[in-house]
């Protein structure tokens, strides 16, 4: 029990609060109605004892304090309720001091560790320690506990203006480190906000962890404000999905939501009730850390799938290596090996940067998104050996050419076609393998002077397009073309889905870029909140860049005043068209009538700068360079609005 009063100032002069006047104000972590009333200066606690109004906001009518929720009454100095001879409103000392006005409030108890308390630092232990998300009223008490933490240096909190934002930063999180970032909401709709990020992150295979707040059990089921049965709500989205009781083996509970988020790849979910998140913990609940709990996850493919890869490499002359999003931590292996047998390297659209485009080997993107150049590789290939690749359609590998597929999930393989040697293991294992058996003993044909040459007619080609212009804003290539030479070459680049990321793909080439994106989610918006999520990654290590359309871009707008408030220094190139303009194209495809694509946008630049960001805009070519430098030297987020030639990607 507390013993000890302490006094604290509440106001500098008296005449703030004029007579016959409420209002509110903080003493210790105590809310406080401070009252005016017959010459008094009187304090109540604030909140009403019928549903927690807040007194501070209410009146003085008649000679009562009116609760402003529901209008109950109360004495506005000795806190009691007409009529009634017991309830009413505890009251606090008051004294006026040289014109100031302080309450007497007994110092608070020292903290008790609580439920959420040992949650958070077990999620802390295990490695989550970003945190992007929205504090409100059905997470609070799960908030003071992060709180607690991100004070003593142990978290990061980030707090995002939209909930889809927050789960999109978890989720690029998750694509670039393999490590899970938390996304934290309230109940109801802050936590169905989040279920977009939320797929984007299970459908690529990033680790994230989802925190709830939810209403008081005791009115689940009554059609309570904001209540929505949370965890039948996330059981499509979320592998492992459970709410938190105040019985429940709390840290226990938080080591497998993450472990299960880890190892399955995957979306983990827990929702906190209100009444249990301030519970105190039992003195043997201790915070726990992964020691014992996880394992290696190098996986020695069968003998029998790797003999059969080691004699159709022996066979082949033209082989080809095609990488995926899923070996994009073994790629320094992979390189070796494709070094050590004469391989072209081709990349999917989310494989994008795993090998440099200058790399005497490296073949681009293949696929709609791709080159010319990794197309005819890939149908002059005799072999096509395939490392963390799903098949998509986006893709396009062929089914007519002898394959290996290496995948570490065995779902994965053979999962849209029956390839001829199917290798279920860790990609790193599985390389060092090939690399030992066969690695420079095939009979080989160098492809390295034909992937020179193909490169010199596709640049021959860029060119040619660089020349177009129908006077109707920067063309695509032009942009991307300004990117080659003046964007950072060890950025992190997020780049959204429509036009302007077919165009990255196809024109833009890569040095020692990491690109993140919405594969096979295809969600648009995704760019700028995952820029937030890279950063919160890498720091000030890497620069970090987004690459959006208007249309994508406007989804997330208000982000902005968060990378300003974080000094996240994130640069975004914006292809402003004035129209969802990869839409345009199909229904022009599809021999519809182009409709409802046309967009009323912001002046995105003077937006930026009206949120403390640099923004430039840009309608020409010959502009494009000085703005886009400015922009990469500014220390802070900064925008570069392009307006851009629909016609022209």
């Amino acid at each position: 029990m507390a013993t000890k009063m302490k006094w604290h100032k509440v106001l500098d002069n008296v005449e703030e609060l004029p007579e016959g006047r409420v209002m509110t104000v903080t003493a210790e972590h105590q809310g406080i109605c401070l009252t005016h009333f017959e010459g008094k200066i009187c304090a109540l606690d604030n909140k009403c004892p019928h549903q927690g109004g807040p007194l501070g906001e209410g009146s003085i009518e008649n000679g009562l304090l009116r609760c402003p929720w529901h209008g109950w009454d109360y004495h506005p100095c000795t806190g009691l309720a007409p009529g009634y001879d017991d309830g009413g409103v505890e009251t606090y000392l008051t004294k006026v001091e040289d014109n100031a006005v302080y309450v007497g409030i007994e110092e608070e108890e020292k903290h008790q560790t609580t439920i959420s308390d040992v949650m958070a630092e077990t999620m802390i232990n295990w490695g989550v320690t970003k945190v992007f998300g929205m504090v409100g009223h059905s997470n609070l008490g799960f908030a003071d506990a992060l709180r607690r933490q991100a004070e003593k240096g142990k978290l990061d909190f980030y707090g995002i203006r939209h909930e889809g934002a927050g789960a999109f930063a978890a989720s690029a999180y998750g694509k670039l480190t393999s490590k899970p970032a938390a996304c934290f909401a309230i109940a109801g709709p802050g936590s169905t906000n989040m279920f977009t990020g939320l797929w984007d992150a299970k459908v690529d295979r990033a680790p994230i962890l989802a925190l709830t707040g939810q209403v008081a059990t005791q009115v689940i089921g009554t059609g309570n404000f904001q209540e929505v049965d949370l965890v039948k709500a996330f059981g499509a989205v979320a592998e492992f999905n459970h709410s938190v009781q105040a019985n429940s083996k709390h840290v226990h509970l938080m080591g497998t939501a993450v472990k299960h988020a880890i190892i399955n790849r995957d979306v983990s979910h827990l929702t906190f009730p209100d009444e249990v998140q301030e519970v105190v913990a039992s003195e043997n609940e201790k915070p726990t850390n992964p020691e014992g709990w996880m394992t290696s996850d190098k996986i020695n493919p069968p003998e029998e799938s790797v003999q059969k890869a080691i004699e159709m490499f022996k066979t082949a002359k033209r082989p080809v290596i095609i990488v995926g999003h899923g070996a994009r931590f073994d790629m320094e292996a992979v390189i070796a090996f494709a070094e050590s047998i004469n391989a072209p390297v081709l990349t999917t659209f989310k494989g994008k940067g795993q090998i440099p485009d200058n790399h005497p080997l490296g073949c681009g993107v293949l696929g709609r998104s791709g080159t010319p150049i990794a197309s005819w590789f890939m149908n002059e290939c005799d072999l096509l050996c395939v490392f963390g690749a799903s098949f998509s359609n986006h893709t396009g590998i062929t089914d007519h050419k002898p394959t290996i597929q290496v995948d570490f999930d065995r779902l994965a393989l053979s999962k849209f076609h029956t390839v001829d040697c199917p290798v279920w293991g860790e990609i790193s294992v599985t390389v060092e393998r090939l690399t030992n058996e066969i690695g420079g003993e095939l009979n080989t044909v160098d492809q390295r002077p034909e992937v020179a040459e193909r490169w010199k007619i596709w640049k021959s080609e860029k060119e040619r397009r660089m020349q177009d212009d129908h006077g109707k804003g920067v063309s695509s290539i032009a942009i991307f073309d300004a990117l080659n030479r003046l964007s950072p070459e060890n950025a992190v680049i997020c780049v959204d889905v429509g036009n302007n990321a077919y165009s990255l793909g196809r024109y833009f080439e890569s040095k020692e870029h990491t690109f993140l994106m919405s594969g096979y989610l295809g969600s648009i918006g995704f760019a700028f909140p995952a820029a937030m999520g890279a950063w919160a990654a890498v720091g000030d290590s890497r620069p970090v860049m987004a690459v959006a359309g208007d249309g994508g871009f406007c989804q997330y707008l208000a982000e902005v005043t968060t990378a300003v408030k974080y000094n996240m220094p994130i640069k975004l190139i914006l292809l402003n068209n004035s129209e969802l303009g990869k839409i345009s194209k199909e229904q022009r495809a599809g021999e519809f009538d182009v409709w409802a694509t046309d967009l009323h946008n912001p002046q995105f630049a003077e937006y930026a700068t009206g949120c403390g960001a640099l923004g430039i805009k840009v309608e020409k070519k010959e502009d494009l360079d000085a703005a886009m430098k400015k922009v990469f030297d500014h220390d802070g987020p900064a925008l570069l609005e392009v307006i851009a030639d629909v016609t022209l990607i």
